[in-house]
Formats: structure tokens, C-alpha cells, sequence
């Protein structure tokens, strides 16, 4: 009787465990910001990101110290912050 009702449920076997380690919750994303308020996001964090390749590009060209382009990390990362909190919409 059991394999039956398993059955209903799903076609694989390895899937009817009903342990409570397997049990998923479905996960709902309630967005916490405004469309408009993601689109800012973006925008931020591709105007960083460009600004911060026009500035890698001057560096590359006057021959800076290689050390000093790890200053661009923070640039970057900025940028990279904007983009995905507008993906995520967070």
C-alpha cells in the first residue's frame, strides 16, 4: 500500500524520503524595493562600472605601478553591489 501511495507522489523512489532533512521549503522573493528603485541600481552600478574601466584604461597608459590598480578593487566592487542588488531586487 505505501509503494502505491509513494507512487502517486513521484516516479522515483530516491525522492519519497520523507526525512525531515529533505523537506524544502518553497522560497517566496518579496521584492523590497520599487521598480524605479532598481532601475537606479543598475544604472549605478554600470556608470561605476564604466567610470572605473576609464580609469584602469588611464592608469594602463601612464604606466602606473601595477599596485596601484588594486586601489580599483573598491570601484569595482561598488558596481558589482549595484548590479546585483538590482538583480536580486534587495
Amino acid at each position: 500500500m505505501m509503494s502505491v501511495i509513494n507512487a502517486i507522489y513521484f516516479s522515483d523512489r530516491q525522492q519519497n524520503d520523507l526525512s525531515p532533512e529533505n523537506d524544502e521549503v518553497g522560497e517566496v522573493c518579496i521584492a523590497n524595493i520599487s521598480p524605479l528603485e532598481r532601475r537606479k541600481r543598475l544604472v549605478f552600478g554600470i556608470k561605476q562600472f564604466l567610470f572605473t574601466l576609464v580609469v584602469l584604461a588611464v592608469m594602463i597608459v601612464l604606466h602606473l605601478n601595477p599596485f596601484w590598480r588594486l586601489s580599483l578593487l573598491f570601484l569595482f566592487w561598488a558596481s558589482a553591489i549595484g548590479y546585483f542588488q538590482a538583480r536580486d531586487k534587495t
